[in-house]
């Protein structure tokens, strides 16, 4: 890995809506916007319930709508060897950030923080879990991710400017 690279991970608690999603929103807005940007891009549950499947078809869709692709993402749980291999890892809500914190070893290279936090204008600290609402819920995460991706992208110009500076 080189050494100016940045790698960011993004976990929920299935990795098959929230985390995805965020995934493919920063890949997009990185491909688009940033592509010279070194950047790796992963996501991850703190849970084993969707191994290996994609994510759910209402994400996958939802995301479509804005010309973001999920489907060639697949689910993982998150591994102890993450908090080495990865700089910051970004949660989705409390609960998985806490689970996080538990698991993360104390050597760990890799700040834990909520994604949203990166968007201070939302008033919203958390994203919602939209697995089991309809598919309002799945528009809505998206457009909480668009507003912290934003603050993501802003944050990741100025890390990887001052690490290649």
């Amino acid at each position: 890995m080189a050494t100016s690279e940045f790698s960011v991970l993004f976990v929920c608690m299935g990795n098959i809506c929230r985390s995805p999603s965020a995934h493919g929103m920063v890949r997009h807005h990185l491909q688009r916007r940033f592509a010279h940007l070194p950047v790796r891009l992963d996501s991850a549950g703190t849970h084993g319930y969707h191994i290996g499947d994609p994510p759910d078809q209402r994400s996958i869709t939802a995301a479509a709508r804005r010309g973001i692709v999920l489907d060639d993402l697949r689910a993982r749980q998150v591994e102890v060897e993450d908090f080495q291999n990865f700089d910051l890892v970004l949660a989705m809500d409390l609960q998985n950030l806490h689970a996080l914190r538990r698991l993360r070893p104390d050597n760990a290279r890799a700040e834990l923080r909520l994604f949203l936090d990166l968007a201070p204008e939302l008033d919203v600290r958390e994203v919602p879990d939209p697995y089991y609402g309809g598919a309002n819920g799945f528009e809505h995460v998206l457009d909480l991710l668009e507003q912290a991706s934003e603050g993501l992208m802003a944050e990741l110009a100025s890390r990887l400017t001052t690490r290649q500076g």
